[in-house]
C-alpha cells in the first residue's frame, strides 16, 4: 500500500513538472517574440497591374501581379518587407 502511495506521488510531481517545463517553453517563446514589428512599405506596381495573390513561404512574402506584360511574383523578406526577388511568366512566341 505504501509503494502504491509512493508511486502516485512520483507519478503527481512528473505530471507537474512536465505542465510547467511546458508553459515555461511557451512563455519564453512569446516573451522573445517582442510583440509585433511594425513595417510600411509603398510597392509600385506597373500601369494597370493588380495583386491577384498574397502567400507567405518560410521567411518570404510572395505577391503575385498580373499586368499587361504578363503575371510576375515578387518576393519581399518578411521582416524587414524589402523585395527579394522577381520572377515574370511570359508565353513564348
Amino acid at each position: 500500500m505504501a509503494r502504491i502511495k509512493l508511486l502516485m506521488a512520483l507519478s503527481g510531481v512528473a505530471t507537474f513538472l512536465g505542465i510547467a517545463v511546458v508553459l515555461g517553453i511557451v512563455g519564453y517563446r512569446v516573451s522573445r517574440s517582442g510583440g509585433s514589428v511594425e513595417n510600411d512599405a509603398t510597392v509600385l506596381l506597373p500601369k494597370g497591374g493588380r495583386v491577384i495573390a498574397t502567400a507567405v513561404a518560410g521567411e518570404r512574402l510572395l505577391v503575385t501581379v498580373e499586368s499587361p506584360a504578363g503575371l510576375e511574383i515578387r518576393s519581399f523578406d518578411a521582416q524587414t518587407l524589402k523585395p527579394a526577388g522577381r520572377m515574370r511568366f511570359a508565353i513564348e512566341p
